[in-house]
């Protein structure tokens, strides 16, 4: 039972524990799957988002990967998969009225770029 599966080749980049929530990023991520590389380095620049800023350095990082380490063409690259998973959430405690506490969640996330060359 010999199966023709072609191997895909992918470059990936991954930042852990980035200070910001995963649902802020993920509006960011949506718009850039899909597209071509230099497209989603242009979407990235001018979006006026938080976590724009995150996702151009990671981008940018998975590019030089594809490079650097598969020997991919840059122009031929799109980003195939982006997604944000939930970190770690860091818990504070901020003083509030009559004596009581209020507890502030700082929210982190995992974020991961994959790239394929298109054919």
């Amino acid at each position: 039972m010999e199966e023709n599966q072609a191997t895909v080749v992918e470059a990936k980049a991954t930042l852990s524990y980035a200070r910001i929530s995963a649902r802020k990023v993920k509006i960011v991520a949506d718009l850039i799957r899909g597209k071509s590389v230099e497209e989603a380095l242009t979407i990235v620049k001018f979006a006026p988002k938080a976590s724009a800023e995150i996702l151009e350095k990671l981008l940018k990082s998975a590019i030089a990967n594809a490079e650097n380490n598969h020997f991919m063409n840059r122009s031929n690259l799109y980003v195939a998969e982006v997604y944000a998973n939930q970190g770690p959430t860091l818990k504070r405690i901020r003083p509030a009225a009559k004596g009581s506490a209020v507890r502030i969640r700082k929210r982190t996330s995992h974020i991961t770029i994959v790239l394929r060359e298109s054919k």
